[in-house]
């Protein structure tokens, strides 16, 4: 069963905009390299993205300065409690100049109780991921393949959303 799911996953790459894809999430034909970018965590430690190798990852760079960042860090809260586990994480990768501390208190203040934080103050993943705007959202294969994006605002927990992402879960 597991070797349908690479063949399910090439099928939707292979049929790009045919694939029904929820609220302007854009896949690419074929999985793109990703950089392996670095990054704080929460106990002050450092990490990077080869960390997730072997997980599904959905990594949104965000800022706690933006407002729609803000607004959508707990439908990404809510997705994480949903999917996350062994074979998923969304990786919400603040760009926040000020640190973790920052960070920290924005997740406490709003009730973020299932994201696990990460903080690159350097900004350096905007420019590694390609990002063009925040926030960006980025779906990585367990392999460190980029699947596909979303750039701007989503919701995360909505059902049509999360049965998309499900799909991509190994």
């Amino acid at each position: 069963m597991k070797n349908l799911k690479p063949a399910l996953i090439a099928w939707a790459l292979s049929v790009g905009a045919a694939f029904a894809t929820p609220q302007g999430f854009a896949l690419h034909d074929t999985p793109q390299p990703v950089a392996n970018v670095r990054y704080e965590k929460d106990d002050g430690s450092r990490g990077d993205m080869e960390d997730f190798r072997g997980k599904v990852i959905l990594v949104n760079v965000w800022a706690t300065w933006c407002v729609p960042c803000r607004e959508e860090m707990p439908r990404l809260d809510a997705l994480q409690a949903e999917l996350g586990g062994d074979d998923f994480e969304v990786v919400a990768l603040s760009i926040d100049r000020a640190g973790s501390q920052i960070v920290r208190r924005f997740y406490d203040e709003i009730g973020v109780t299932n994201l696990n934080m990460y903080v690159d103050q350097t900004m350096l993943s905007m420019t590694a991921l390609r990002t063009v705007g925040l926030p960006t959202t980025i779906l990585i294969d367990a392999q460190g393949r980029e699947l596909g994006r979303l750039v701007g605002p989503a919701e995360w927990d909505d059902p049509e959303m999360v049965s998309f992402l499900r799909s991509f879960i190994e």
